[in-house]
């Protein structure tokens, strides 16, 4: 793109508010009775082609039309009954020059490399018995447990037991089986007891050349070409587009049919190489912000960000979301980089989604990678979640609390005895609202509580980004032996499933997984990234507790209580703990729970720590890593506080039935 002048952009802005909307519900390729219509808004073209193809790539048109000018800047054709080729694109002629040829931004089939749209209806591509699929029963936004994964991961290890290995009919098998029997793919997933299962973008990207799959080429596919169709190198065949509309659909339903939903990675803060986009050969411009001097401006670190605050992209964007969930069945959406997108947008997402289910559940980064030139009073940061209805956030405070920063990787965290953090830990065990009894002084970031209410506040200690958990615990303690090390892990993710607010677990965390110390493996091969299902058989015990972590979790409602009002009343922080540790109570059956008094104790040190709770008889439900909700062992005392001893780097907790 030219660079422009700082008085030739404050033209082109205002020329971009005075361009026609359009508010009708038809834009892109829509059906009636079996023929197609096409409806595309491209308001400062002078002419628009309708080029007809017989394949998604090479060849010449089989036939060409001019789309005729319509109302709020679009333009419109009807196509025949029965049209000459099987694949369509627009082009457009601004200013004189043709640009190049493009499908539809509405797009929701395409051929190979999502060159080309297709002319088909995506309602026909679907499995059987679609039409009773039924999204899982949902009672609150705290009773979500997510689990976050990449298609490849899940299969392609050669001892996954999966067939359709990096697939979407991958992560749709069933009964699959791994070393010594282990349960793997969607067998492990329903094992491990999460309720959403979080899939890294599968909306169609830029990274994979889908005519050579042979290369084995790897991506976590966070560089949009199309918001609304499938990816299809997770297709078994991507050159036919009903396959990866109608395999992405079998995801849903095996998801849904093991009781879990489905949450969907998108990234709608920007896209792919702008010249490569419908944006750019339909509305030069219109659908990127800019700085100053005209050129792109970079919130995202990836070479360009959408202007979400432009009427035509914030349609856009909220119909793509809606297409999703209604043409997918998809539970919920998580937002790349939500802090580039504005306010108005993420909020009218939130009431579109309401018309199709409540329950769709919705998070994001409240960050972004670089300024932007957006006033941040209008972007959804985390600072401004709290303006937001039923829109959560991930939590970062308790992330670097409890294993170190992810700017300082050398950071041993809280679990590795670094004194200092109990606040930013603390922050998190509230869900990140408001509690009497914090020094938000002391917070790591937010000095000041960003969620309204816990189910705002998504808790974790690692996602794909960065490091996972158990090489981030490698590098931020050198010569710990690999027993400290599972102590460390542990107790991080104990802090996690005990804490108010939504628990996040990258899968394979649970069985300690490992990406050989890489911090950023999106492009690196399948050997980095896949789920080594051996360390699965070879860590049994560990991945045994974290099945007993989250079946804790989700049979009390004491650690999942739905409002800040509730957490201040039933959360109470125990006075007088030394350094490096953590106490709280959870008192007065919180939440309806059969439990009375639930005690909680966290030691960071890297010695038993001994630590005064109130007086009485308590049953141990865990300690270290054993879980029993029956009871492991019994203490008592008969004055107003007990001690107890709990051993270094780990976890008790009391319960008083």
């Amino acid at each position: 793109m030219s660079t422009l002048t700082t008085c030739r952009t404050a033209r082109v802005t205002d020329t971009y508010s005075l361009l026609p909307t359009y508010e009708g519900p038809d834009l892109g390729l829509t059906f009636v009775r079996g023929q197609a219509r096409l409806r595309v808004w491209s308001p400062t073209a002078e002419k628009l082609q309708l080029k007809l193809y017989a394949e998604g790539t090479g060849g010449a048109p089989v036939a060409e039309y001019s789309m005729q000018k319509s109302t709020g800047g679009t333009w419109v054709y009807t196509l025949p009954a029965q049209p000459a080729g099987q694949f369509y694109v627009v082009q457009a002629t601004i200013k004189g020059r043709q640009m190049a040829e493009v499908p539809d931004p509405y797009v929701h089939a395409v051929g190979l490399n999502g060159q080309r749209g297709a002319l088909l209806d995506p309602a026909t591509a679907s499995p059987a018995r679609w039409e009773e699929d039924l999204r899982p029963q949902l009672k609150q936004a705290t009773d979500i447990v997510i689990g976050e994964a990449h298609v490849r991961d899940l299969s392609m290890h050669p001892q996954s037991g999966i067939q359709h290995k990096g697939k979407y009919l991958g992560v749709a098998e069933a009964g699959t089986r791994g070393p010594a029997g282990v349960k793997t793919g969607l067998d492990h997933l329903t094992e491990l007891g999460i309720t959403h299962v979080h899939l890294l973008p599968v909306n169609d990207f830029a990274s994979i050349d889908e005519s050579k799959l042979s290369e084995n080429r790897y991506n976590w596919g966070y560089e949009p070409l199309h918001y609304s169709v499938p990816e299809g190198s997770y297709a078994t065949d991507p050159a036919d587009p009903a396959a990866r509309i109608r395999e992405l659909k079998q995801v849903t339903q095996a998801l849904h049919g093991r009781g879990l939903r489905l949450i969907l990675d998108v990234v709608y803060n920007h896209t792919t190489d702008v010249a490569r986009t419908s944006f750019e050969q339909l509305v030069p411009g219109y659908y990127y912000r800019h700085n100053p001097d005209g050129s792109l401006s970079d919130a995202a670190a990836c070479g360009n960000e959408i202007a979400s605050e432009r009427p035509m992209v914030r349609k856009l964007i909220v119909e793509s979301v809606v297409y999703w969930a209604r043409e997918y069945h998809v539970d919920g959406f998580r937002f790349d980089l939500m802090g580039i997108l504005d306010l108005r947008t993420m909020r009218a997402v939130r009431v579109a989604l309401d018309q199709i289910d409540h329950s769709i559940f919705l998070y994001g980064e409240g960050w972004t990678a670089r300024p932007s030139p957006l006033p941040e009073a209008e972007r959804a940061v985390k600072a401004n979640v709290g303006k937001l209805d039923r829109i959560a956030a991930f939590g970062d405070e308790l992330r670097d609390g409890v294993k170190g920063g992810v700017s300082r990787p050398a950071d041993p965290g809280f679990v590795g005895g670094q004194p200092g953090l109990e606040e930013s830990v603390k922050f998190g065990i509230v869900g990140a609202t408001q509690h009497p009894q914090l020094d938000y002084s002391k917070v790591n970031y937010a000095k000041v509580p960003w969620a309204a209410t816990p189910a705002q506040a998504i808790n974790y200690v690692a996602c794909h980004d960065d490091r996972l958990l158990w090489d981030e615990l490698t590098v931020g303690n050198p010569g710990a032996s690999e027993a400290e090390l599972i102590k460390l892990d542990v107790l991080s993710n104990t802090i996690v499933f005990t804490s108010q607010g939504v628990p996040f677990l990258p899968i394979g965390d649970e069985f300690l997984r490992t990406k050989g110390g890489s911090h950023n493996s999106y492009n690196q091969p399948d050997s980095v990234n896949q789920l080594d299902w051996a360390r699965k058989a070879r860590y049994q015990r560990i991945q045994a507790f974290y099945r007993q972590l989250i079946a804790l979790r989700r049979a009390h409602p004491a650690f999942r209580l739905p409002s800040q009002e509730l957490i201040q009343r039933h959360l109470e922080f125990l006075p007088n703990l030394p350094a490096t540790t953590i106490g709280y109570r959870l008192k007065e059956y919180a939440g309806g729970d059969t439990w009375r008094n639930i005690v909680v104790l966290f030691n960071g040190n890297r010695q038993a720590a001994r630590l005064p709770i109130p007086g009485g008889r308590y049953s141990v439900v865990l300690a270290e890593d054993q879980i029993n909700p029956q009871g492991i062992r019994t203490v008592e005392g008969t004055g107003e506080t007990l001690t107890v001893e709990v051993p270094a780097s780990s976890a008790l907790i009391l319960v008083q039935p």
